[in-house]
Formats: structure tokens, sequence, C-alpha cells
């Protein structure tokens, strides 16, 4: 299957009920970049879904801006400050579900000259990057990945600025082709596990992961405006049941679980109080 980011194909049960379907819309998921380049994606499409699925694929805050705007119906991200922000609090999810956690690592050039692989802590990770003046390559996408980066440099109190930090360099691309960049110069970034994993003939290393401040949750929403398209219902259900068994069952080199499951079912999401 070709993809393209924001226009993708369909992934459908069985030719027959392709054709059976050709009438009806088909179910629009919107997805990250993470989730295709982990091989996430490669699972459902190899899957038989109840329902015809045209699937997009882009950064998550450019997916959530596309799910408000209700040109999506259902979605799945991992930047759960945007999620409550663009989606929550203003009322555009009507079921907020649990689905997968991968892990974030600080991956870099094997000599480690900012000495990441004896840090204590990520924060503490990103504080030497900082004071080294090491390279570090930031997608800079407004994706999972970048406010997740944000956000560990905001617990290191570290405030990269492009105009005056050299070592810093926004790539604006999704994670496969930041991670080359990175390669490229010997930097070091922010990258999903189960993805990384995945690239070949790179020679950046994993040098931290030891931090629960490197979890990566995903979650799925039914958007608001598709609630009463039983389609949606009926692939939401269908993905925490078939879908996620088949990511659990992912495995890492070394055997290790790409995804971990999240607690708890489908619920009505709740906006932040205090707004």
């Amino acid at each position: 299957m070709t993809r393209h980011t924001l226009a993708l194909a369909f992934v459908c049960a069985a030719q027959v009920a392709c054709t059976k379907s050709s009438q009806a819309a088909p179910l629009r998921l919107g997805t990250t970049t993470t989730v295709e380049q982990s091989g996430a994606l490669a699972l459902l499409d190899s899957l038989r879904p109840p329902t015809p699925v045209r699937v997009i694929v882009a950064a998550s805050g450019t997916i959530l801006r596309s799910a408000a705007a209700g040109d999506l119906d259902v979605v799945i991200t991992h930047a759960p400050s945007l999620e409550q922000r663009l989606l929550i609090d203003p009322g555009y999810a009507a079921l907020r579900c649990p689905f997968v956690a991968s892990r974030f690592a600080i991956v870099g050039p094997p000599a480690d000259p900012a000495h990441v692989a004896s840090a204590e802590t990520a924060a503490e990770a990103f504080r030497r990057i900082a004071t080294a003046r090491a390279s570090f390559i930031s997608r800079a996408d407004s994706s999972g990945t970048h406010i997740k980066e944000l956000s560990l440099w905001k617990s290191a109190g570290v405030t990269p600025n492009i105009s005056r930090n050299s070592w810093y360099v926004q790539a604006a691309g999704d994670q496969a082709a930041t991670l080359r960049i990175a390669d490229e110069r010997a930097a070091y970034a922010l990258a999903d596990l189960p993805t990384f994993t995945r690239l070949t003939g790179i020679a950046l290393r994993v040098l931290f992961t030891a931090d629960t401040a490197l979890g990566n949750p995903y979650t799925m929403y039914v958007i608001r405006s598709a609630s009463e398209n039983s389609a949606a219902t009926r692939f939401s259900t269908w993905a925490l049941a078939d879908w996620r068994t088949r990511l659990l069952a992912l495995r890492l080199p070394g055997g290790v679980a790409a995804f971990a499951p999240l607690p708890g079912g489908c619920s009505t999401p709740v906006a932040a109080t205090g707004r």
C-alpha cells in the first residue's frame, strides 16, 4: 500500500466487503507517523477491520486539529497535553480509549560526548546535552515526540533557542527523517523506540531509556461528529480487541515487548477544570 501524508489508502476487510461498501464513505482514521513507522499500521493492513478505513498519517498536532475540524472520525495520537487542549476541553471527543504505550529513548552517537548514558534521569540527560553543546536534532513539528521533547527540556531547566544555540537543529520532519539527519551529524535525538529499532544503516545507538518520563502512551478517540456513526464505535471496539492484541505481541530485538497495554476502557472524556 502506498501512503502519503494526509492522503492515504483504504484498509478493507475483504475484497467482497469493499465492493459491498463501495457506496458508503470509509471510516476516516487519523494517526501519527510513529504508528506508521513503528510497524503498527502494517498490522492493521493485514487484519480484517469491520469497516473500510481510510488512513491519514501526520504529526499528532496536525491530526488533532483535523479531528477538531470534523475531518476525521477516529484518531490515535500520543500527545496527551495536546489531546486535552484540542479535543477534550472543547468537547470534540465523544470517547477516549487508552490503547497501547511504547517508550521513548534518547539516542545518539556511540562516542556519547555528552555522557548521556550515565545520566540518572531523562532531564539530566537533556541537561548534559545542552551543557556540552552537543548537536541535538528536534522534530519541531508538533508531533507527540516533539511535545515530549519540549517537556523534557522544561524539566531540565533548558530553553533551546535556535537563534543562539547552534547545537540545536530543527528538522521539521517525521521520526525516521529526523533520525537519519541525527545520524549524519553524529547528533542526539529523542526517538520512539519501536520506530528506531526498525531503521537500518545508521550508527546511532540507544543511550538512555531508564526513566518513567519516557513513557509514550497512545490513546484512541472517537470524534463527537462521528459518534452517531456506528462504524466509528464498531471500529474502536474491534481495534481494542483485535488490533491491540496483535500489537502487544510485537517484539523488539532482544525479545522485549514493543508495546504495553494501557489500563482502562473507553469512557466519556472530561474537560479540565479551571479553564
